[in-house]
């Protein structure tokens, strides 16, 4: 694959790619060079390059938006340690599984993460093992309430409206329209289900008769049972690729105050922007986060500037994101029903 650099940002048909297997991770090359304009052969030449090299990979999504927005419990944690340990810290917290997201920020001794925890349990990482590492100078964790956008749900604008709806994968029960990803919606799956998630986890584009043999079912039921878990929008993918090369070199967390009453609409504003990947609301003073990516500062300026006002936000703090340490997801488990 042609490039100046592993950071230069990619060809627009690669882009284009990218952003059709954002609405459907398994998309086949057929489907893709039909909507796409493609010939299929290039679509299939293209996608090898781009995941061949771990340029691409597409994932299922290792967090799933219960129905309604709720958290199925996770801490937003924002970690100050000694510059010298930087790296020592972030590989061990790398190493967990319960942690999914880790980011650095450009202030050299910042780390941001979200952990799994259980609702309104007092998490050992977070109660013991982190307050007792001498390299921590700081730990400031807030529980996550709300989720207004997940960065699977995140599309880049590089498609037509009518390239989005043709590989939008059919609502279930012919429902209305939807973002783009759902959840497992407190829906328990059964050992052929999870057996099929776990096979995927990593590689969420594994054709059926490759689940086939690492499952032990039979294709015909694999092709069965992944078209039931797709319809029911109960396997959810993830696009993971460095924003850079898609020209979005600028990625922003913002820690934003909000006042109770602007808090559901403020929410909901920052979801629908075009930048924003993820926005939920936490406990803590800082009770609306938001990560976005941007093409420049410029950009990320117009947006501090221009796009926040009017949704009643009384505070703004803005940190870049100098490395995205991990964004790769451990075997997902369905959410239990209440």
């Amino acid at each position: 694959m042609a490039r100046d650099s592993a950071d230069s940002a990619l060809s627009l048909t690669d882009q284009r790619l990218v952003a059709a297997l954002q609405w459907d991770g398994r998309v086949t090359a057929e489907r893709a060079a039909q909507v796409l304009g493609l010939s299929p052969a290039t679509v299939r030449r293209r996608l090898h390059a781009l995941t061949a090299d771990g340029t691409v990979r597409v994932v299922v999504s290792p967090v799933a938006r219960p129905r309604g927005g709720g958290s199925a419990g996770a801490l937003f944690l924002r970690i100050r340690v000694l510059r010298g340990k930087l790296d020592t810290i972030v590989a061990a917290l790398a190493a967990r599984d319960d942690i999914p997201f880790i980011d650095v920020t450009t202030a050299g001794d910042e780390i941001f993460a979200i952990a799994r925890t259980e609702p309104g349990s007092r998490d050992p990482l977070v109660f013991r093992q982190l307050p007792s590492t001498q390299a921590v100078t700081a730990l400031e964790g807030a529980t996550i309430l709300h989720v207004f956008r997940l960065t699977s749900e995140w599309r880049h604008r590089v498609l037509t409206g009518a390239e989005c709806a043709a590989l939008r994968p059919p609502a279930p029960n012919g429902t209305a329209d939807r973002s783009g990803a759902g959840g497992l919606y407190g829906v328990d799956a059964d050992g052929v289900e999870q057996s099929l998630i776990d096979a995927l986890a990593s590689d969420a584009r594994l054709a059926a008769a490759a689940l086939a043999e690492r499952t032990g079912h039979p294709e015909s039921t694999v092709r069965r049972r992944l078209a039931q878990l797709v319809g029911q929008e109960r396997l959810i993918t993830q696009v993971v690729v460095d924003p850079r090369r898609l020209g979005l070199p600028i990625e922003a967390k913002l820690l934003l105050r909000v006042p109770p009453d602007h808090l559901a609409t403020a929410g909901q504003a920052l979801a629908d922007h075009l930048s924003v990947h993820g926005a939920f609301a936490t406990s803590g003073p800082s009770n609306l986060h938001a990560a976005a990516y941007f093409t420049d500062l410029t950009a990320l300026y117009g947006f501090l500037a221009h796009d926040l006002s009017g949704l009643g936000i009384t505070h703004v703090e803005t940190a870049i994101v100098s490395r995205s340490v991990k964004r790769t997801p451990a075997p997902v488990r369905p959410i239990a029903a209440r």
